[in-house]
């Protein structure tokens, strides 16, 4: 690429010492059109001059921090560096993609024309057909007028500022911002160029909005989790998602926890979840790029002998994708933007490295990637990864394969009085039956984090309260609300009288 010199979609930048002051410009235009690849330590004429070794680090944090700067660019765009060495020369490498967004930077709308960014702030003409062209080519770009924020739900805004916050060590600039502001400077509101009116957008809506908006704007919107184990031609327990995309993320990333084995594995000195790692990477995937717009049911699926999930797409190509070959390109940036925030996805291209790398370890296969107008992604499954319960055909409570994995007790005490017993079901342990008698009387998740002394909430909530909650042994006493920090569980009456 830097042999070919400059060009619309690659910028030479020499930064040999400090960032050039127009790199954020470049960086502007490039996310206007099409995206690019910029290049530091380059100077004009494509002569490698190297960036300074002692001012690396440096360079790198100034444009992390300035990229993420909502008064430098807006709405703010997550980047990553990569270094190179070139002929014992340091070159810096920022791959931009194209976004769904129209930028500014300063202020000022910047549009890429052969190798130069050109300030087209006061070519209404040029801007309009920038806005038109992104919203036609994003689906979620969708403006609705008539969404304003009380469509929204600001315990998810909330939810996502705290999160975003918690990933870095300095305070996240998301965090001075009303919820307004927050959901206009990560493009969430948009004006209709055609109509000139205002409003969310759906993206927004899809992220932030309540479940009855989200069905009004778009009916079909659902992912279907299935596991067929023993009914092949129905299924064994299934999980019909149809709410925002930060809870459809929380749902379905339970539905596989619940139903896939978690290998003990150590990377270096710390053990790892090879199971989450997947997950996380496959649900991700599964909701940023989906092409809303079409009505096919997405679809996760968990048989014997693989895990299966497909969704509507927009394709850049057709065919299998060569994981170690192949150019990431996105296909909803708004939604990508958000989730990498909150920890999430990572930066573009890495769920699928990720997934071909921890499959490897978990399975010992290679998954496979199937680009069309359905996007299907395979991960096959021995039988280590599944309970040995589904495996074995064990019959289920309620017509259902529960899929509770047993865990060492050995830091509860376990007491069973006889208004709760062993008869409840074969697949309850002994914790869970502890755990029910301590919720006769309703307890938070910290009281009962407490009570059975264990300090990981994410395993207390989806393989201890959770199961129980599927069993209809327990209960949420704020069913509409499942994340609500006054959530409450409590013993259902069946489970007493069991």
């Amino acid at each position: 690429m830097i042999t070919s010199g400059e060009g619309l979609t690659v910028e030479f930048k020499e930064s040999k010492n400090k960032l050039n002051r127009d790199v954020f410009e470049t960086v502007c235009s490039f996310l206007n059109r099409q995206g690019g690849d910029l290049f530091l330590g380059v100077n004009d004429n494509g002569e490698l001059v190297g960036v300074h070794p002692d001012q690396v680090m440096q360079i790198k944090r100034e444009f992390t921090t300035t990229i993420n700067n909502p008064t430098k660019l807006s709405p703010t765009f997550y980047l990553m560096i990569e270094e190179v060495e070139i002929d014992e020369k340091l070159i810096l490498h920022i791959l931009v993609p194209e976004s769904s967004e129209v930028h500014r930077c300063n202020g000022r709308i910047y549009d890429r024309n052969q190798d130069g960014d050109f300030d087209i702030t006061n070519n209404t003409m040029l801007v309009a057909e920038m806005y038109i062209r992104k919203q036609r080519t994003y689906t979620v770009n969708e403006v609705f007028p008539y969404a304003g924020m009380e469509e929204l739900r600001p315990d998810l805004i909330q939810r996502v500022r705290t999160r975003a916050n918690n990933m870095q060590l300095e305070t996240h600039p998301w965090m001075d911002l009303t919820d307004s502001e927050l959901v206009r400077n990560t493009g969430l509101f948009g004006r209709d160029f055609r109509t000139g009116k205002e409003g969310v957008t759906l993206a927004g809506i899809l992220l932030f909005g309540r479940d009855d908006v989200i069905q009004s704007v778009l009916p079909h919107h659902r992912t279907d989790a299935l596991l067929r184990i023993v009914n092949v031609d129905r299924y064994d327990d299934r999980n019909d998602v149809r709410t925002n995309l930060l809870e459809s993320f929380e749902r379905l990333t339970a539905f596989c926890v619940k139903h896939l084995n978690d290998p003990f594995y150590l990377e270096g000195n710390t053990r790892i979840s090879l199971r989450d790692k997947i997950i996380r990477e496959l649900v991700a995937n599964t909701l940023i790029h989906r092409e809303y717009s079409r009505a096919f049911t997405a679809r996760l699926v968990i048989e014997k002998d693989q895990l299966f999930i497909e969704n509507a797409n927009r394709p850049h190509g057709y065919g299998q994708i060569d994981v170690n070959n192949f150019t990431p390109l996105p296909k909803n940036p708004v939604i990508a933007k958000m989730f990498r925030e909150i920890g999430f996805a990572d930066d573009l291209g890495s769920g699928v490295r990720n997934t071909a790398h921890y499959l490897k370890l978990y399975s010992g296969k290679d998954p496979l990637f199937e680009e069309g107008d359905i996007f299907r992604v395979t991960i096959p499954l021995i039988p280590e990864n599944l309970p040995q319960g589904i495996i074995s055909g064990v019959q289920p409570v309620g017509g259902r394969i529960i899929g509770i994995r047993t865990m060492p007790d050995e830091d509860v005490t376990p007491q069973v009085t006889p208004q709760v017993t062993p008869q409840v079901t074969p697949q309850v342990t002994e914790r869970q039956l502890v755990l029910l008698e301590f919720c006769n009387t309703a307890k938070s998740r910290p009281e009962i984090m407490a009570f059975l002394k264990l300090k990981d909430r994410k395993y207390v909530q989806y393989q201890i309260i959770r199961p129980l909650i599927d069993l209809g042994l327990l209960r949420m006493t704020l069913p509409d609300m499942p994340s609500s920090p006054l959530q409450k569980y409590q013993t259902t009456g069946s489970a007493l009288s069991k």
